[in-house]
């Protein structure tokens, strides 16, 4: 008796090795087929139920998650895998977990990371890491942007940038060595005043090709531009000779104040005569009972934009324009309507040289807080959809104040971001072009593998040769897709998936011709045809039950479809050839069936979801092949066969398709193929107010805010 207990024991141990074993393949091979949905669940049930924590499971675990763009719980697997392995951990498993960190906000953390990467000796990053002083700009694949804290920055708030003929004009609340120094209760710091200082180009230490902006000889501008109040964002006529800014409504040197007993903000404008600036006048528009300022000019000068609080607009400050008709005659402002302003703040307008409108707004999708945008201003006046720049421009913290040169390669914008100087600082930028590369573009259709016809809203996704997703778009209505800008002479593996479908894949190779296009077609094939769940043969060894992997891997089809689909309820029946006896086929068959559902139960499937299990033999053949007739293999395979029928919840099988198509195509709207353009993922609508932490009106009482605003209740930046 209890030799037969042992014997049994060592059996069921190694049955239990043998499905570990057996499992994990299994994950494996969906990993490599870069199913990584499918893989997390495997690796996951590994971890969790199974109790396999090595390196490979957890590894393959966070890789899964990331590739699958889900960066929270990859981050979790991550610091799982590093907390079990620390040195042991692959250097990409770490880059890519300080991507998850830095995708999720943790800035610090994941600069600890990279910083950690860069020091190392051994690291293939080391000297990539250490190239801060650019990042790759994906929308142009022959770009890169160099960003710069400038070195004129203080602890006081620095922002703007304006370049003309060789001189940088910014913003800044720094001291000055008067003992009369005033003081600006909002964020006590000193009242903003507008500076001068000569611009030049300097090459990086170290680097032939790589340079930076550089501003040196700092003067403010005096009398009678600079009051006792604040000026600020100076923007000049392409002559030189005219100059629009920002100021306090004021009398002489004390502010006029509003029935609301509040100084706003108006736009003034000087002559530059003789070396001298003169003739300082406000701006006809311009209103006692509400702010105008931020001024920015039109390329050919015949609009002026700015920035306003007056009444009937969209949000807390929109941006409006104003034609100007003559030397001090102006039009009646404009507000340029809901496709650039929001219920929040558009602040700080600036048009490039293209005809480009850059702008600041919390209230469009960003990174944080304030970000920067761009739209285009059409022939007809009209205005495109905002884009947002995206980072380096943009970060969680403000980022504002853009300005870009006539020639589109160097400029400036301002962020109170990590790592600054002081309240607001202003970062330089200088665009590099290198050589051009060679691009092809990768297109096809999807079609149902059954019927040929087109596919809608499958995922498509290309992958490169060190399995990393660089793309991901979504079939159109006709199954079309499309991937631009791929470089040359490489190879991809291009992959289809769509809810309730088999997963198709296809391995391709660019060649050396640019603009060439590859075409790509995939087929899929539908998991739910009728009132079935199709799946390919699943195969058993020769008179045996045992669920091989192949097999597992067929049936995990099955649990994918009624996860999905919580309500379906299925019934199994597994099938013979006429080969044997029709007694012990039945038998089998009958074991085989049972064996195909405790499988499926062991996946995390509830019992009574499968009605029933039963093995027919071979008493329900397909064709004439039975008893005493000889047959060709194929014959008697058509026979050996297994069906899962939906016997419960199949109409809401249509409707969570549908739904899935929706999901698909909202997700994907804003989805980017790479890590940089990744982070938009995480894009969302910031509800927080803008203004600097040390402004009591926000951190303390209601009354608090009373006795600011009585003051002067005009924060620039806002």
């Amino acid at each position: 008796m209890k030799l037969k207990k042992l014997l049994a024991l060592t059996v069921l141990s190694t049955l239990g090795l043998n499905c570990f074993s057996q499992s994990r393949k299994v994950a494996d091979r969906y990993f490599e087929e870069f199913s990584y949905i499918q893989s997390a669940k495997l690796y996951k049930d590994l971890v969790l139920i199974k109790g396999d924590s090595s390196q490979h499971v957890l590894s393959r675990l966070a890789e899964s998650y990331y590739n699958n763009s889900d960066t929270d719980k990859a981050e979790i697997w991550y610091q799982k895998l590093i907390s079990n392995f620390n040195e042991k951990v692959e250097e990409k498993h770490l880059f890519k977990y300080a991507q998850a960190l830095r995708s999720n906000g943790k800035y610090k953390k994941s600069d600890s990371i990279f910083l950690k990467l860069a020091q190392s000796q051994k690291s293939s990053l080391n000297e990539e890491l250490k190239k801060d002083s650019y990042l790759l700009d994906y929308n142009s694949q022959e770009k890169r942007i160099g960003v710069r804290n400038l070195a004129i920055n203080t602890p006081y708030s620095d922002f703007g940038g304006f370049l003309l003929n060789g001189k940088s004009y910014f913003t800044s609340a720094v001291p000055n060595d008067s003992k009369r120094q005033k003081i600006y209760k909002w964020n006590n710091q000193p009242f903003l005043n507008i500076y001068r200082a000569e611009e030049h180009i300097q090459t990086l230490e170290g680097s032939k090709q790589d340079t930076i902006l550089v501003l040196e000889n700092i003067q403010k501008l005096g009398e009678p531009i600079a009051s006792e109040l604040h000026e600020s964002t100076p923007v000049f006529t392409k002559d030189g000779k005219t100059v629009y800014f920002t100021r306090n409504n004021s009398e002489g040197k004390r502010a006029r104040k509003s029935k609301k007993n509040t100084s706003n903000l108006k736009i003034y404008k000087a002559s530059y005569v003789n070396g001298y600036w003169i003739n300082v006048k406000e701006l006809p528009f311009n209103n006692d009972e509400y702010s105008i300022g931020h001024p920015a000019l039109s390329p050919d000068e015949k609009t002026l934009y700015f920035v306003s609080n007056m009444p009937g607009g969209y949000g807390q400050s929109d941006i409006y324009k104003v034609d100007i008709k003559g030397k001090d005659e102006y039009g009646e402002p404009i507000n340029l309507g809901s496709t650039v302003n929001t219920p929040e703040k558009e602040v700080f307008p600036y048009v490039g040289n293209d005809n480009v409108l850059y702008f600041s707004s919390n209230g469009h999708l960003g990174l944080g807080l304030l970000d920067i945008f761009q739209s285009n201003i059409k022939e007809d006046g009209t205005l495109s959809s905002p884009e947002n720049l995206g980072y380096p421009f943009n970060s969680k913290k403000d980022d504002f104040s853009f300005f870009i040169s006539k020639n589109g390669k160097r400029g400036f914008f301002s962020s109170n971001r990590e790592k600054g100087k002081g309240d607001d600082d202003i970062y330089s930028f200088f665009i590099y072009t290198d050589p051009p590369v060679c691009l092809q573009v990768v297109n096809g259709v999807i079609k149902n593998n059954n019927t040929n016809t087109p596919v809608d809203a499958a995922v498509i996704k290309l992958i490169n040769s060190e399995k990393e997703i660089i793309g991901e778009t979504v079939s159109d209505v006709s199954g079309n897709y499309i991937f631009k800008n791929i470089p040359c002479d490489n190879s991809y593996t291009i992959t289809a998936t769509k809810l309730d479908h088999r997963p198709s894949r296809s391995v391709i190779s660019t060649n050396s011709k640019r603009n060439e296009e590859v075409t790509v077609n995939l087929n899929l094939t539908p998991l739910i045809i009728g009132n079935q769940i199709v799946i390919k043969p699943i195969y058993f060894d020769y008179d045996k039950s045992v669920i091989r992997e192949d097999a597992e891997y067929e049936l995990e089809n099955i649990v994918t479809v009624m996860t999905n689909h919580p309500e379906l309820v299925i019934k199994i029946e597994s099938h013979t050839d006429s080969r044997g006896r029709s007694d012990y086929n039945r038998m089998l068959s009958d074991k085989r069936a049972k064996s195909t559902r405790d499988y499926i139960l062991s996946r995390g499937i509830a019992s009574n979801r499968i009605e029933s299990a039963i093995g027919y033999g071979e008493d329900k053949p397909l064709n004439d092949c039975v008893d005493g007739k000889r047959c060709t293999e194929e014959e008697y395979q058509l026979n050996r066969r297994s069906y899962f029928y939906i016997v419960k919840g199949s109409e809401s099988v249509e409707i969570r398709q549908e739904q899935e198509k929706k999901k698909v195509r909202k997700r994907i709207a804003t989805k980017k193929s790479n890590f940089l353009e990744f982070l938009s993922k995480n894009l969302r609508k910031s509800g927080r107010s803008s203004r600097p932490e040390n402004n009591k009106c926000f951190n303390n009482k209601e009354e608090d805010c009373e006795k600011v605003t009585k003051e002067v209740n005009i924060n620039y930046k806002n």
